[in-house]
C-alpha cells in the first residue's frame, strides 16, 4: 500500500473513532441522524455542487443506483449503530462493528467462491474470535456469578455490533467498486447519497416535532461534528482506494478499533477498558492476517 494511501487511512481511523465518541454521548438519540445529515447537506453543498457540476449531469441509471444504494446502506448502519450505543457500550460495540467486516468477507470468499484461506487467513479468524471473546467479558461468560444485567449488555452490543459490522462490508463493496469502476468522485457519493437518504429519515422528525427541537437543543455541537467530520473521514478512505487495493485498505482502517477502545475507555468511563484494548488489538491483528 502506498504511504499516502496509509497515511489517508490512519488520518480517517482517528476521526472515525472520534465522531463515534461523540455520536454514543447522544444515547442514541432517534433524530440524530436526521440532525447530522441536514448539517452534512449544508456544510458540504460549496464542495458538492462545485465538483458535481459537470460530472453529475453524466451519471446514468448504474451511477445513480449505486449512490442510491449507498445512501440507504448508510442509513441503515447508522440507525444499527446507534441502537448499539443504545444498549451497550462504545467499547464493545464499535470493536466488534469494525471487526466483522474483513471476518465475514473472508469467511464469505471460502465458502462460496472457494478460495484459500491459508494459514495466515486462519490465524486471523482466530484473532478476530478471540478478540470478540475477550470484549464481550472473556472466561467471566463462563461463569455463573457473572452479573446477569452486564452480561445482557454485552450481549446485546455483540448482536448490534455484528450487525452494524454487516452493513459496514455492504457499504465498502458498494462504494468500494463505484469508485474504482464506475470512477465516481469520493465525495461525490458520500454528498449524494446523503441527499437521497434525507428524504426517508424526515417521517421520523416529523411524527415528533417536539421531540427534534429538544435533540437539537441538545446536540447541536455533536450533530455539526458527525456532519463535518464524518464525511472527511469516509472520503478519506474512499481516496485511498482509488490508489490501493480495497482488500489493503478495508482492512487497515481497523486501526480505528484500537483509538476507540483508548479514547472510549477513558471519555466514557467505561469500565475494563485494558481487557477490551487487549480484545480489539487480537481482532486488529486478526484483520492485518486476513489481509495478508
Amino acid at each position: 500500500m502506498p504511504v499516502s494511501a496509509l497515511a489517508m487511512v490512519i488520518i480517517a481511523a482517528l476521526l472515525h473513532a472520534s465522531w463515534n465518541i461523540v455520536t454514543k454521548k447522544t444515547g442514541g438519540n432517534k433524530h440524530f441522524i436526521l440532525m447530522g445529515g441536514i448539517v452534512l447537506a449544508v456544510f458540504w453543498a460549496p464542495v458538492g455542487l462545485w465538483l458535481g457540476w459537470n460530472e453529475v449531469p453524466r451519471w446514468g441509471w448504474l451511477p445513480w443506483s449505486f449512490v442510491l444504494l449507498s445512501g440507504l446502506t448508510h442509513l441503515a448502519y447508522f440507525r444499527v449503530l446507534l441502537k448499539g450505543y443504545s444498549v451497550s457500550d462504545l467499547t464493545v460495540v464499535y470493536p466488534v462493528a469494525r471487526g466483522t467486516g474483513p471476518l465475514v468477507s473472508s469467511v464469505a470468499a471460502t465458502l462460496v467462491l472457494g478460495e484459500h484461506l491459508g494459514v495466515a487467513g486462519a490465524l486471523g479468524v482466530l484473532g478476530v474470535c478471540a478478540g470478540v471473546f475477550i470484549i464481550a467479558g472473556g472466561p467471566s461468560l463462563l461463569r455463573a456469578a457473572h452479573d446477569p444485567a452486564q452480561r445482557a449488555r454485552v450481549h446485546a452490543g455483540l448482536f448490534w455490533g455484528t450487525a452494524t459490522g454487516l452493513l459496514i462490508a455492504v457499504y465498502t463493496v458498494l462504494d468500494g467498486y463505484a469508485v474504482k469502476k464506475l470512477l465516481i468522485g469520493p465525495i461525490l457519493i458520500d454528498y449524494f447519497g446523503n441527499l437521497l437518504r434525507l428524504p426517508f429519515m424526515l417521517p421520523t422528525a416529523l411524527r415528533d416535532p417536539q421531540g427534534f427541537r429538544d435533540a437539537w437543543r441538545r446536540y447541536t455541537p455533536h450533530a455539526i461534528l458527525l456532519g463535518v467530520v464524518s464525511p472527511m473521514a469516509y472520503v478519506l478512505v474512499l481516496y485511498a482506494v482509488r490508489i490501493a487495493p480495497l482488500s489493503h485498505v478495508a482492512p487497515a482502517r481497523e486501526v480505528s478499533m484500537l483509538f476507540a477502545a483508548l479514547l472510549g475507555g477513558k471519555l466514557l468511563g467505561e469500565g475494563e477498558r485494558a481487557s477490551r484494548l487487549l480484545g480489539a488489538l487480537l481482532m486488529a491483528a486478526g484483520v492485518v492476517l486476513l489481509a495478508v
